[in-house]
């Protein structure tokens, strides 16, 4: 599903009557401001900021520069791009690094928000850049919290810090602190008890903690899927502990957005990373406007490219490439490139990054995620000799494989057909880089 599908379908709507208009009225802009006051509302946008929102909208559109230009329809849509980007940020803020090491950072929120996965995810986004980070298990109220945060370290081959026992969690991150000191840790995230609802208690604890370890940043874990309640809890926590930036977890199942188009608005303070799936892959940095070139449906190329950089590499990819145009291409290549492309994330999600694309279409499309399943099985279960020459794949052979990969003959086919017919693209643009080659030589 696409990030917040609903507003998003709505605000494309809207902006869909103006695109090409050759003439806007006032009435028209009325309309507009209407409709829009409409689908923020609808997205469980706190009302002050829908208010303030539709009012620049309506201000700058009905500006002359605007309705006397020649494509007025279009400057409108690009005001309703420039206060969508404003809204959600204007531009990304990074987190900030301590010029003296370890960098400690402070996760806090309600129970439930996702503060435990958001801090592995900000390991892992970490570790990619080159950090040496230590997860600290300070929720010592929550059953099975430390064992959580220790299974997602597992799973990233980091260190996660807890005292055996220790009930203090003042303790535990002060020690946690000099430990990072001591094993050259130049990050440290501190996982931090929630509570269902903020309370005394929880506020006193995070004010303890911060005034033990001084963390360079406090971020606030928010559950995208409460909607402008968000909005009270970042209050709340802001007044008591000072937060420096939002983390929103659960993006991918936020149809409206209330959460993310509204926080910085009200609190002042910057949304740097948003989870967008469950694995711990799956936190981006906040662009604000990526994010309102999604939500109008312009596709976000730059986040495409940034996530097929980071999934492809690129030695392999020249080296791939060469094969490919010197018809060396084999079912391993194949393979390969099917293997990176998952880690670029679901098809659904790559395709909705495309600009033109119809996200919406998308979900009565037949995206397959378990063809490219049952396609990795099929080309595992030949020999070597199989994968480098198709022609060898004769029925006994199709149907030996087709067993070993728990999938049909007709699977099987589909297959060899799919990688035939791409062998003959990758001969056709050859051909024509070739051609245009030899027409470039004769001058």
């Amino acid at each position: 599903m696409a990030v917040f599908q609903g507003f998003s379908d709505k605000i494309q709507a809207i902006v869909g009557k103006l695109r090409g208009q050759g003439r806007v009225t006032e009435a028209d802009i009325k309309q507009v401001s209407t409709e829009l006051k409409r689908a923020l509302i609808y997205a469980d946008v706190n009302l002050s900021v829908a208010k303030d929102f539709v009012a620049r909208v309506s201000e700058k559109a009905l500006g002359e520069d605007v309705l006397k230009s020649l494509t007025p329809g279009q400057q409108v849509i690009k005001v309703v791009y420039e206060e969508l980007t404003e809204l959600l940020g204007s531009k990304q803020t990074k987190p900030r690094l301590s010029s003296n090491p370890p960098t400690v950072y402070l996760m806090s929120g309600l129970q439930g928000a996702g503060k435990t996965t958001a801090t592995a995810k900000l390991a892992n986004y970490m570790r990619k850049q080159g950090h040496n980070p230590l997860m600290v298990a300070c929720d010592v109220y929550r059953p099975a919290a430390i064992q959580q945060l220790q299974v997602l370290g597992r799973q990233l081959d980091a260190k996660v810090f807890t005292i055996e026992g220790e009930q203090n969690p003042v303790k535990i991150a002060t020690e946690a602190v000099k430990y990072a000191t001591s094993y050259l840790h130049d990050i440290v995230i501190i996982d931090t008890a929630g509570r269902l609802q903020i309370d005394e208690d929880m506020m006193q604890e995070m004010e303890d903690i911060k005034a033990a370890v001084n963390p360079d940043q406090i971020f606030l874990v928010i559950d995208s899927m409460i909607g402008q309640a968000a909005v009270n809890v970042a209050k709340t926590f802001d007044q008591r502990i000072s937060i420096d930036g939002v983390i929103l977890s659960k993006l991918d199942g936020d149809t409206r957005g209330g959460a993310a188009l509204s926080v910085k608005a009200v609190i002042g303070k910057p949304i740097l990373f948003a989870s967008v799936g469950e694995k711990l892959n799956d936190l981006e940095p906040f662009y604000p406007d990526r994010m309102a070139d999604r939500i109008l449906g312009m596709g976000d190329v730059k986040s495409l490219i940034d996530k097929a950089q980071e999934a492809f590499d690129e030695e392999q990819s020249r080296e791939l490439a060469k094969r490919m145009l010197s018809n060396k291409f084999t079912l391993d290549d194949f393979l390969e490139q099917m293997q990176q492309l998952k880690k670029m994330g679901s098809m659904e999600e790559i395709m909705g990054m495309i600009p033109g694309v119809n996200a919406k279409a998308l979900q009565g499309a037949s995206l397959d995620e378990n063809r490219m399943v049952r396609m990795e099985a099929i080309i595992q279960s030949m020999t070597t000799s199989e994968r480098r020459n198709p022609d060898l794949l004769n029925a006994s052979r199709r149907k030996r494989i087709a067993a070993g990969s728990g999938t049909t003959v007709q699977d099987v086919n589909r297959l060899v057909n799919d990688f035939e017919n791409m062998k003959k693209m990758i001969k056709q643009v050859g051909n024509m880089a070739k051609g245009k080659k030899k027409f470039r030589g004769m001058f």
